[in-house]
């Protein structure tokens, strides 16, 4: 990747709406080889998909928590068990392997305690588990999709 294409991704994660024509002028190229370099990005897997940021609030979703998660089993079957009960369950945005004493973290979003409470009587009844901790998130102080992009420095 070279210094175009850093602008170009650090462009599209702030709007991937963009119209091509925009997006060339803005990376200083013209559109056919603009749209030439975000499909081969598209197809590099760098850009991994175009979605819509929703509000959580305004769909009914209120309550962020964060699971910690600790196992006593560390086996292939076991976490193939574990991946697959968690990543089906809708509430789940998020499933990190940790180091440390918290084996794995969950960010899960719902609508209220009562759901929460549903999703954790699921939760615990998918796979043997050691200690599961919840941490109600009381307010989100910053959210981003975007990433630091090395190469390109956006203040320029």
């Amino acid at each position: 990747m070279d210094a175009i294409d850093c602008k170009i991704l650090t462009i599209l994660q702030q709007d991937a709406n963009i119209a091509i024509a925009d997006l060339a002028k803005a990376v200083g190229l013209s559109p056919t080889p603009c749209w030439k370099r975000v499909q081969k990005l598209e197809s590099a897997r760098v850009i991994l998909g175009r979605v819509a940021l929703v509000d959580p609030h305004k769909i009914g979703l209120a309550l962020t928590v964060f699971v910690s998660i600790e196992t006593e089993d560390h086996s292939q079957p076991w976490l193939a068990r574990f991946a697959a009960a968690v990543s089906a369950m809708p509430e789940v945005m998020d499933i990190y392997r940790m180091a440390g004493d918290v084996d794995y973290l969950l960010r899960v979003v719902v609508a209220d305690t009562g759901a929460y409470d549903a999703f954790y009587q699921r939760l615990i009844a998918a796979v043997p588990l050691k200690k599961v901790t919840s941490r109600f998130a009381m307010e989100r102080v910053k959210a981003s999709s975007a990433y630091r992009i090395a190469g390109f420095d956006s203040s320029r």
